[in-house]
């Protein structure tokens, strides 16, 4: 059958339609997304305004028209953390169902950190053994670990590229007081769930997934998109450290430049690697492997897996 996923997310609206049954592996047939960045829409009391969910409803209906039109049988709608966290979201899911005709999902942290976890491990495999998965999405950063198809332990952090940088990051270039308090900001947060994975043991593969993680590879020397989904491509700890006090020092245009980075995410790239560089040096990552699914591919699997069970 044919399936879509629609993502909500704290910088993107996503529409993903794949090819997919029980057993197999879900083969993309299309993608649509656009630039919202509900992140950023929140207004002083943290509520979506009238504008941005105007702008949601509007483009909701542009990934349905998408979705019908690529023959779509099913569309799998979820919302993540900006309206997980907006004041409002109660008020946003109502217009949007009443507009849309949208039930959007709203996932917990949790349940993201986890949707990501099994794409990841459908991914690499059993071989991978003990799996730690690190994904920095617009609004939050979500970690987890694990065995088996579910992780042991899962945390989502309010750490995102998107929400960091509109926080903490005003200036372009950045103050370089900013920088700085905002790596301990990070490293803070990030230091307070450590202990909750490190007595599992030490992982037997780290993967990472999301954007951020995509492009500092890309830009540290990773292979091309166009060269495909089943190229490794990894990134190094000492890579990141090295990028950050460049990437510091960048305006955003000149982010821009760099292989790999779109100019809709170039800004939000330092505050992503602050993200990456601490996450790695916490949990004493030397290396992480870019996983090309992620949470929509999760999201698939999961659905396909109730299918088979039903």
């Amino acid at each position: 059958m044919r399936l879509g996923v629609l993502d909500v997310g704290s910088n993107t609206v996503h529409l993903l339609v794949v090819d997919a049954h029980p057993g197999a592996c879900p083969l993309p047939a299309h993608s649509h997304k656009a630039e919202l960045r509900l992140a950023q829409l929140l207004d002083d009391d943290g509520a979506i305004g009238p504008h941005g969910v105007d702008r949601l409803i509007s483009v909701i209906k542009e990934a349905l028209q998408a979705a019908e039109d690529k023959g779509a049988e099913e569309v799998l709608p979820f919302a993540t953390s900006a309206v997980r966290e907006a004041r409002n979201a109660d008020d946003v899911l109502e217009r949007v169902r009443a507009e849309t005709g949208v039930e959007l999902q709203v996932l917990t942290g949790s349940e993201e950190a986890r949707l990501t976890f099994l794409a990841a491990r459908r991914w690499f495999g059993w071989s991978a053994g003990k799996l730690l998965v690190l994904d920095i999405g617009g609004g939050s950063l979500e970690v987890a670990y694990g065995i088996d198809e579910e992780p042991d332990a899962a945390a989502s952090l309010p750490l995102g590229a998107g929400r960091l940088t509109a926080g903490w990051l005003p200036g372009d270039p950045p103050d370089p007081d900013d920088v700085r308090a905002l790596r301990r900001h990070v490293r803070t947060e990030i230091a307070r769930t450590v202990g909750e994975f490190s007595r599992f043991g030490t992982p037997d593969h780290v993967v990472a997934t999301s954007k951020t993680f995509k492009q500092l590879a890309r830009i540290a020397g990773a292979a091309r998109s166009a060269e495909g989904l089943y190229v490794q491509r990894e990134l190094k700890r000492e890579s990141v450290e090295g990028w950050v006090p460049r990437l510091a020092g960048m305006t955003e245009r000149e982010r821009a430049e760099l292989p790999g980075v779109s100019e809709g995410r170039a800004g939000q790239l330092l505050a992503g690697a602050l993200v990456a560089e601490a996450a790695m040096d916490l949990f004493g990552v030397e290396r992480v492997d870019i996983c090309p699914w992620a949470l929509r591919e999760g999201v698939i699997l999961r659905r396909l897996d109730h299918m088979e069970s039903a």
